[in-house]
């Protein structure tokens, strides 16, 4: 079965996105597509690339997010992305456990960071994966220096 149709349809009665398939039996290809959207909508983040195409990150390639204006840049080791949404809704999307807001503006990836330290005046200096390197904020160190004792002991 080489023909697809794919369309939307809305439902303002449901609170929820619900996806159906429908095709004459469930064979290899049907399953293949059932097995991308549930792997596609779990740790996954919908991004656009500089000309505006549409890609999938697995959250764990992101190394940082940082917003500049109305746009979140989203950071891997092998390039940067862009997403039209907010800090505070991506911060609700992104696993709780995996990352951490560093700042009004950044959250990084914990399992990137590389090296901490915290210095005497008692900022926090982050060495990302890929090189990179930011600065915490004030308000959130406690947090950051939780979340980052934790990981030493998972270690």
């Amino acid at each position: 079965m080489k023909d697809k149709t794919v369309r939307f349809e809305s439902d303002p009665s449901l609170d929820h996105i619900e996806i159906v398939i429908r095709a004459p039996k469930q064979d290899a290809a049907v399953t293949e597509l059932l097995e991308a959207i549930a792997s596609s909508s779990r740790d996954t983040i919908t991004v656009f690339d500089g000309y505006g195409n549409n890609l999938m990150l697995r959250e764990e390639q992101i190394v940082l997010v940082a917003t500049d204006g109305k746009l979140i840049n989203v950071v891997t080791e092998t390039g940067s992305y862009y997403m039209r949404q907010s800090m505070k809704n991506l911060e609700s999307i992104l696993d709780s456990q995996r990352f951490v807001r560093i700042s009004h503006f950044e959250i990084v990836n914990l399992g990137k960071v590389r090296r901490y330290d915290f210095t005497l005046s008692g900022t926090l200096r982050l060495e990302l994966a890929g090189g990179m390197e930011t600065w915490a904020s004030r308000r959130c160190i406690p947090l950051i220096r939780k979340r980052l004792m934790g990981k030493e002991r998972d270690r």
